[in-house]
């Protein structure tokens, strides 16, 4: 099963944890990445303290736990770009939600992409012992 196939099959509950350039760690619920291509995923970012961490550090961490055990998946992240306001945030949500037309905008999102450098189980290195 690709990754791609994990996340649109699997369920849970996922974590995105960045930090500011102090070092400083913030950890948020989001929900699960949209793929773009096999080695791009996106997230949608409201204008706060993730957002804002990304700015400063590129680096970031997806943890998601699969409902009913301790199994899911750390995704390492590197942010390689975004897009204020995007059209493709309301498409990406349409996909998931089909009532989201016509929903008032209350503040900016950024559609946040980033290139996944590592894939690893929830718990563990990968390797077997």
């Amino acid at each position: 099963m690709s990754l791609a196939e994990y996340f649109e099959h699997v369920t849970g509950v996922g974590v995105l944890s960045t930090a500011d350039a102090s070092g400083r760690v913030n950890s948020a619920v989001y929900g699960r990445p949209h793929f773009i291509d096999d080695g791009t995923v996106a997230f949608i970012s409201g204008d706060r303290l993730t957002h804002a961490n990304l700015q400063a550090n590129f680096s970031a961490v997806y943890l998601f736990k699969e409902d009913g055990s301790y199994t899911g998946k750390r995704l390492y992240l590197t942010k390689t770009r975004e897009e204020k306001d995007s059209p493709l945030i309301d498409e990406i949500r349409r996909r998931k939600y089909k009532d989201v037309e016509g929903k008032q905008k209350v503040e900016s999102k950024f559609l946040v992409y980033f290139r996944i450098d590592q894939v690893l189980p929830l718990i563990g290195d990968g390797s077997s012992a």
